[in-house]
């Protein structure tokens, strides 16, 4: 078997078999398949594709490529969630402790945020002692005893995958939908899960600009699962605007604990509620999409969700006090708050831009090097739709230098757009993609409730 012939093969428009497509995979991991040879490969996917089967193969032997962590030791049916990546996307945080919380095991492994998009990890480090390396027996433990644990990745989970994404990131073939499909799910299937519940962005702010590409990738993704045996299910969400309210680190916490609290953002909420109860049925703890619900919003108003979230922190060497007092979260020196200067409405709220802004404040990383401020970042008081009177504060940004507000300042209030007349509010979440096939939705906010 030669390298260049599978290129060739490729090339020509022909199917991979699973031996051909695990001889690439671990020729390259192993550095015998040369960067030059995986480049040309790349983009011979990019011109010619690959079916499902090929897709799922290569998944598979991406997600082999390093340690397959073995959850089996933890009780019941795991259920990872993923997000494809988005701004004030603080689902984890709320998510996790209220599904833990009605009885389905939440072992999640967490990344770090890069660009526009903001990471679990790093939001999680903002509370001061939060542990978020843990090694695997601590981890499966925690699941155990309490329900819930975050860690971050281990370097050698889906290897192929860090290696190809660095290739693809300098070749031009980073929007390859196999390609995109096979780095996500290579690292959930890696991650032990049993089955997986996918948050796939769309909008301005998200990966996926449009939704008939959202809409492939899950599909793509969903079959890539279900033909490796875990049960899996894709909701399709909006990313024209910030999914919550607060942009950066010790912000979120603090969404996060407000919305566990029932005081938070409702969209975030909604979105919450809508992958928690995919995340209880594929876990067995309840029947309905209905029940689950029922069963989220008990655990919400109960409190036994931000107990749990209290009872992960502790686990994790965290100060709990933090999440009553935030006060002893990191706080920013500066603070600017952006008032509205007539009554109005919101039209837009640019995702990105804002993600971008949060970013250059230092709320984010321009590359993987890059060392992040936790206490800066975006306050939003409204979202699209929301009427604003005026002199009412419409956000607070936060800040620890002044001549890098004043530079990112305008940015901020160009990706603010209002209007004097009546604003629809924008969809929240659009589809479900199951083995079963599409299900649409017209509602603006949680279809289950």
């Amino acid at each position: 078997m030669r390298m260049v012939d599978l290129i060739k093969k490729k090339r020509d428009g022909e199917a991979l078999d699973k031996q051909e497509i695990e001889y690439i995979i671990n020729g390259y991991t192993s550095g015998n398949i040369p960067d030059y040879q995986m480049s040309a490969f790349n983009m011979a996917i990019y011109f010619s594709g690959m079916n499902d089967r090929e897709t799922t193969d290569l998944t598979i032997a991406m997600a082999r490529s390093g340690k397959m962590a073995d959850l089996s030791a933890i009780n019941g049916i795991k259920v990872d969630k993923h997000s494809t990546g988005g701004v004030a996307d603080t689902t984890t945080l709320v998510l996790a402790p209220l599904v833990a919380a009605c009885g389905a095991p939440v072992a999640k492994m967490a990344g770090r945020g890069l660009g526009h998009t903001g990471g679990t990890l790093d939001k999680l480090e903002s509370i001061p002692g939060m542990r978020v390396s843990l090694p695997m027996d601590e981890f499966i433990n925690n699941v155990n005893t309490i329900g819930l644990a975050v860690t971050g990745q281990t370097e050698d989970l889906a290897p192929a995958d860090k290696k190809l994404y660095a290739l693809r990131d300098v070749t031009a073939t980073v929007d390859v939908m196999p390609l995109i499909a096979s780095s996500i799910m290579s690292k959930k299937l890696a991650g032990g899960a049993d089955a997986i519940v996918l948050d796939v962005k769309v909008g301005e702010g998200a990966f996926m600009k449009d939704y008939g590409d959202a809409l492939k990738l899950a599909e793509l993704m969903v079959n890539i699962g279900e033909n490796a045996g875990k049960r899996t299910v894709a909701a399709i969400t909006d990313m024209n605007q910030p999914l919550g309210l607060a942009i950066g680190n010790s912000l979120e916490v603090i969404e996060a604990c407000e919305t566990l609290k029932g005081r938070g953002c409702k969209d975030l909420l909604d979105v919450c509620l809508f992958l928690g109860s995919h995340m209880l049925m594929l876990a067995g703890v309840v029947a309905s999409g209905k029940e689950a619900v029922s069963m989220l919003e008990d655990a919400l108003k109960s409190g036994r969700g931000f107990a749990k979230l209290k009872e992960m922190v502790a686990a994790q060497g965290g100060n709990c006090e933090t999440l009553e007092n935030y006060s002893l979260l990191p706080q920013a020196k500066i603070k600017h708050e952006i008032k509205a200067e007539r009554d109005l409405y919101l039209s837009r709220l640019h995702a990105e831009q804002l993600g971008l802004c949060a970013m250059r404040l230092g709320a984010g990383r321009a590359t993987k090097d890059d060392v992040i401020d936790l206490s800066v970042g975006i306050m939003l008081n409204k979202k699209v739709g929301d009427f604003v009177r005026k002199d009412e504060i419409i956000a607070t940004v936060y800040a620890n230098d002044e001549e890098r507000l004043n530079e990112v300042l305008p940015d901020i209030l160009n990706a603010i757009e209002t209007s004097g007349d009546f604003v629809e509010r924008p969809k929240l979440i659009y589809s479900l993609v199951s083995k079963d096939g599409i299900e649409r939705f017209s509602l603006f906010t949680n279809v289950n409730r």
